[in-house]
């Protein structure tokens, strides 16, 4: 084990980077914050370049750290460096980016999320932690929508990503191929031709798309879905934050 004591090291320095997209892009790999998303990674088959920690963090799960994957102990100091919170816990990991993009047509089977420009990485990260929950298949990021391995968003997702299958798309070629291969895609909006979701019998293999926070769907995936859907409201709120109300949908359309 590599003992590391100034944030001025090699080492140290691309960490930092993997907190920005540009640097994640560049390495392939992304940083996890935390015992417990540390612990996923390692417990579901993430790829592991490296975990460093504190003296008193990596004593403390001594026993459960990877074999193979090299340790680094480092100060609290370089602990702060590397992370965005004003008290980190202390521990991190490097691990590889998913495959960015998956072929469509090999993909027809499962509840799959497509997340349509959605801006907001809590939403994000909220969204596939809902999905893994729902016992959806996989998150499909469509263009324009947040980098979904920022610290916001992995903290909101709190691991799921290793529970399901991620992966970004164009969202027309994705809904041209499910329905082609006779699977429905539900689009989400508020028009007079939209369907109550309560309506909707529950079923195992289908495609949700979330649109963006302001604008909603784009027009032209509203006019490649199967069927575009709405969340009745009870009350006097206007609207509904998308992170919840993709919640309410994945529930509602998702077959146990």
């Amino acid at each position: 084990m590599e003992t590391i004591k100034s944030a001025k090291n090699s080492r140290v320095k691309a960490w930092q980077k993997l907190q920005t997209k540009k640097g994640r892009q560049a390495s392939e790999t992304y940083l996890l914050d935390g015992w417990h998303l540390v612990q996923e990674a390692i417990q579901h088959d993430g790829k592991l370049h490296a975990v460093m920690g504190t003296a008193e963090q990596l004593a403390e799960h001594q026993e459960e750290l990877p074999l193979g994957v090299p340790v680094f102990e480092i100060t609290d100091d370089i602990a702060k460096k590397l992370s965005d919170l004003v008290t980190p816990q202390g521990i991190f990991a490097e691990v590889s980016l998913p495959s960015a993009t998956r072929e469509p047509q090999f993909i027809h089977d499962g509840a799959w999320l497509f997340l349509d420009a959605i801006q907001d990485p809590g939403n994000v990260g909220t969204m596939v932690r809902t999905a893994d929950a729902a016992g959806f298949t996989g998150v499909v990021f469509g263009h324009g929508s947040v980098d979904p391995y920022s610290p916001k968003a992995l903290r909101a997702m709190q691991g799921s990503q290793f529970h399901l299958t991620t992966t970004t798309g164009n969202l027309a070629d994705w809904t041209a191929s499910f329905t082609q291969n006779g699977m429905n895609v539900y689009g989400t909006q508020l028009d007079p031709e939209a369907a109550d979701v309560f309506t909707v019998p529950a079923q195992t293999q289908f495609a949700l798309i979330m649109g963006n926070e302001g604008q909603g769907m784009q027009p032209e995936l509203a006019k490649m879905t199967t069927k575009n859907l709405y969340i009745p409201i009870s009350g006097q709120a206007e609207s509904l934050n998308v992170a919840v109300a993709a919640g309410i949908a994945m529930f509602a359309l998702k077959a146990r």
